[in-house]
């Protein structure tokens, strides 16, 4: 399962994006660095050679992948270590040498040259190579295993050990070729040498490339489908004895095979096979051809960037929207409308890793009293991911299956400026920034639209979280509405960006209802916000939450309330209690507020000021164009008269 031809090979590396390898070689003086590249370069050992030589360029054709290798030779000498440093920096390999015949060469790598590639955050495989092993003393004979697997446990990043002569020209090409592979075909994103086994993202995405091979989904390769990999992969066909003998290999070490084909299980076993044997190559011609880069992730190249205005919004299309219903059902095996938490696990077992594990997805939907997610929470965390992060949300939808056209997997919205004029927004997915002092409810309000119960004691907020849900409206309409929560210190780092409003479709104030110091510092966050938006031209509709509503109110709190709101021109505070679980529909009554993005746009006295300053303006500016208009009809009409009286005498 691996007649890779040259050319199949050199098509794939192109597409890990390797065009070329630049390895640098580095070691104490005397350790034969310029004898090991002036030998690999003309395949004779030097009589004489100059200190340092000149970058070195193998031929493309010099080994069986076709990339070009530069090597670079480094100084010796102490005043040349930054020169030397910074040559290190810009490797995709480093060779590392030691002369057999002087033991405290090699001690050195350990003590001085290894440490100095991790202080420099040279991250690169290393090569280890024992140069003149023709001068090394025969009663000193010593396992070269037995020599650097010390070292080699201790630094991890040393990817192969050889020795050679370039005197006598033993395995010379080999070091370079070692190298070479190192870069374009490494080890460590693949197999962890400690355990033995295969990385978890190598496993996940060969899973993916199994499941996508698998046209017939019954959980096996067929011998048909064995030589469609094959031929995709390899541009070479499976003989039927060759497809025989990939079977009985793996049925003599575990059971891989069933009556259908070569299952998972056989799969991975292969490639792990492969590893060992040092043929990497195999498995990542296999990984590029399905658009895997080095980090096992899906090439750049393949994920869509999505170019829009900052008051524009990205929204999943109707066809990517179906597949994850699809998805959803095909992974609720019990069909209870609960996806469970190994269920979810599952569904992103083909991806590198699953994204709601961490902020800001992770505990940003509802969860069932089985603690799994309902169907309109797992798209809810979707819609919430496509509107955050669009690129990385199709990335993750073609890890899962998505087999549809990726540019056209989202859309772009109307900008919601427009959707000001117009008096209406067509999103299906609103976006609501959450304001609001210390103490006043707003991580109370999260909690309650996605029903999660409110915490005993209060806990501060120190950096934005988001909830996201559907809500339900009048005549069977349906829309996902996602609460940021914006904490009361990051406001004024928030308004220091013009654009910042933009992506707001609606801004609500909560603030302590029994606390007079909790609604003073609400109405000044409202202005803040009003001014900022009126300054942009990115003004938000804004609704006041008057929370803890269990609670008493503070004296003169309705007539404070109201004169307020009635200034600024939006609704009344909504009172709500979420520890009695009374929301009164506050996130229906957000969501109708969106939906009418030119009502409830609260209006500062600056605002109303600039307003006026502009309507006196225009219309003076009318005025001197009514009165210019008629003093040009009236100096037409008196040279028709005086051409008339001319003309009558």
């Amino acid at each position: 399962m691996s007649k890779a031809s040259s050319k199949a090979t050199a098509g794939t590396l192109a597409a890990g994006g390797k065009t070329g390898v630049r390895i640098v070689v580095a070691g104490d003086r005397g350790t034969g660095k310029s004898s090991l590249i002036i030998t690999a370069a003309i395949d004779n050992f030097p009589a004489t050679c100059p200190p340092v030589l000149p970058p070195t360029r193998l031929a493309e054709d010099f080994y069986p992948d076709r990339v070009p290798v530069t090597i670079i030779d480094t100084s010796s000498k102490l005043e040349d270590t930054g020169k030397v440093a910074e040559e290190l920096k810009r490797a995709d390999a480093v060779v590392l040498t030691y002369a057999c015949d002087k033991p405290e060469t090699l001690d050195r790598l350990s003590t001085f040259w290894l440490p100095k590639l991790r202080q420099l955050e040279v991250k690169v495989p290393v090569i280890v190579v024992g140069c003149k092993l023709d001068l090394r003393d025969e009663n000193q004979q010593v396992s070269l295993e037995q020599v650097m697997s010390p070292i080699m446990q201790q630094f991890r990043e040393i990817e192969t050990c050889i020795e050679c002569s370039s005197f006598k020209r033993i395995q010379i090409p080999e070091v370079f070729y070692y190298a070479q592979k190192a870069v374009l075909h490494p080890t460590g994103p693949l197999f962890d040498q400690e355990t033995q086994t295969l990385k978890p993202r190598c496993v996940r995405a060969l899973k993916r490339i199994f499941i996508l091979c698998d046209h017939d989904r019954d959980g096996a390769l067929s011998d048909a489908e064995l030589n469609d990999f094959q031929v995709k992969c390899f541009n070479a066909p499976l003989q039927p004895s060759e497809i025989v003998g990939v079977k009985r290999v793996v049925e003599e070490k575990l059971p891989g095979v069933n009556e259908r084909g070569l299952t998972l299980t056989g799969f991975l076993f292969l490639h792990a096979l492969f590893i060992e044997k040092g043929r990497l190559e195999t498995t990542w011609t296999v990984l590029r051809k399905f658009g895997y880069n080095n980090d096992i992730r899906l090439d750049d190249e393949l994920i869509p960037s999505f170019k829009r205005a900052p008051d524009q919004s990205v929204e999943l299309s109707s066809q990517p929207l179906e597949f994850l219903r699809g998805i959803y059902e095909l992974f609720d095996s019990d069909y209870d409308n609960n996806l469970r938490p190994d269920e979810l696990d599952d569904i992103f077992s083909t991806a590198p890793d699953s994204p709601w594990d961490e902020p800001p997805y992770k505990d940003a939907a509802e969860r069932t009293s089985l603690g799994g997610l309902s169907v309109n929470a797992f798209l809810s965390e979707w819609a919430l991911m496509i509107l955050l992060e669009p690129s990385r949300a199709v990335e993750y939808l073609i890890y899962i299956g998505y087999l549809g056209d990726p540019s056209t997997a989202v859309h772009v919205t109307r900008k919601r400026r427009l959707d000001r004029k117009k008096q209406q927004s067509e999103r299906n997915v609103f976006q609501c920034f959450v304001f609001g002092p210390k103490k006043a409810g707003k991580t109370s309000l999260l909690n309650s639209f996605i029903g999660r119960p409110c915490p005993d004691g209060h806990a501060s907020t120190t950096e934005e979280k988001f909830a996201a849900n559907v809500v339900d409206l009048p005549g069977s309409s349906k829309k996902t509405l996602v609460l940021r929560e914006i904490p009361e210190e990051e406001v004024k780092g928030l308004l220091s960006s013009k654009e910042s409003l933009a992506s707001c479709d609606i801004a609500v104030f909560v603030y302590d209802s029994s606390d007079e110091s909790s609604w003073k510092r609400a109405t000044e966050l409202l202005l803040d916000v009003a001014g900022h938006g009126e300054d942009t031209g990115y003004e938000v509709p804004s609704l006041i939450i008057a929370a803890k509503d269990d609670l008493s109110s503070y004296p003169m709190a309705i007539q404070e309330t109201t004169r307020v709101t009635q200034d600024l021109g939006i609704e009344a505070p909504i009172p709500i209690s979420s520890r009695m679980g009374d929301t009164n529909n506050v996130f229906r009554r957000i969501v109708n507020a969106a939906e009418h993005p030119h009502l409830s746009i609260p209006e500062t006295e600056a605002g109303k000021s600039r307003k006026q300053y502009h309507r006196l303006v225009n219309r003076s500016l009318m005025f001197f164009s009514v009165g210019a208009a008629v003093a040009i009809v009236g100096l037409a009409a008196y040279r028709v008269y005086a051409a008339r009286k001319n003309s009558s005498s």
